[in-house]
């Protein structure tokens, strides 16, 4: 934590509001955003920590990505990280103050690749754009506003494809759970989703309300299980006798979690998924059900 009274000498401005500094006591680097902080902001001067300039400072913990960072100022479009602000502001207008500040070095860095990748035509493929604007309906609204504007600021067509991935730094940045591995749920949810269809032979509509609420489910169970939060199910204990071919499911279903995530799930989990499992087969049961 930077004193109070420690001097902080500026190591880069950024732009008119982010320096890049670093605190003359300690000796780590911080990243500090005020309105007109860095303006005319020399490269060697130094800013007090006090400084009422000061509205958000931060730091990464791991020095590697601190060195990314550089490297990454380094080739930087000055418009990206004047988008990448603009977005971010969006995004706390929308759901308040940011839990991971990370974005602040993400973003730009991923609108900077985007914006090289589309103006050399290349393509953008996301083959779980559809299961993503299901799980983050918010966060989706939000990366389409941020998609107009890289649109409109570097004169690109941006794809439905790209705002998938935009929203993914979006629920990132106010879930503090890192794209990376986001994505990675995004594509554990759509295997779950083919293996139940391949065990039960049937086609999920995409567009019914049946496929909305199962995946729904998958995102949450997920996320807990991956932040080892734990649910109550008080029917568990009779389930299996109840629902067998559901449960049955319930639990091939959570070895697959389990490879992916590398935590147990949980017999709780298990019943809860198997509650949601039974319910979709009644409906694929039911007269002129054929879920297409």
């Amino acid at each position: 934590m930077t004193k109070r009274d420690s001097t902080l000498r500026i190591e880069r401005a950024i732009n008119n509001n982010v320096v890049l500094v670093l605190d003359d006591q300690t000796k780590e680097e911080y990243v500090l955003m005020g309105k007109g902080i860095g303006f005319a902001g020399k490269c060697g001067e130094s800013i007090p920590a006090t400084d009422p300039r000061i509205e958000k400072r931060f730091r990464l913990d791991d020095p590697g990505e601190m060195v990314q960072y550089h490297s990454l100022l380094g080739d930087m479009e000055p418009e990206v990280i004047r988008i990448s602000e603009e977005i971010i502001g969006l995004i706390t207008a929308s759901f308040g103050e940011l839990v991971n500040r990370k974005i602040y070095f993400a973003l730009p860095s991923h609108i900077q690749f985007v914006v090289y990748r589309l103006r050399n035509g290349m393509e953008i493929v996301n083959p779980f754009l559809y299961e993503t604007k299901m799980c983050y309906k918010d966060e989706y609204e939000i990366a389409k506003r941020a998609a107009e504007l890289v649109a409109n600021a570097f004169h690109i067509r941006v794809p439905e494809e790209e705002v998938g991935f935009l929203t993914y730094h979006v629920h990132s940045a106010v879930s503090n759970v890192p794209v990376g591995q986001i994505v990675k749920f995004t594509n554990l949810i759509n295997e779950l989703i083919e293996q139940i269809e391949e065990r039960r032979g049937i086609r999920i509509s995409r567009e019914s309300i049946d496929y909305i609420r199962l995946i729904t489910h998958l995102r949450y169970s997920v996320e807990r299980i991956s932040q080892d939060k734990r649910v109550h199910n008080p029917l568990v204990a009779a389930l299996p006798q109840q629902m067998p071919e559901a449960y049955a499911l319930a639990e091939e279903l959570s070895q697959l979690v389990h490879g992916y995530i590398g935590k147990p799930v949980s017999e709780d989990e298990i019943g809860f998924l198997a509650i949601h499992l039974y319910r979709l087969f009644e409906v694929f049961q039911a007269p002129g059900q054929a879920g297409s």
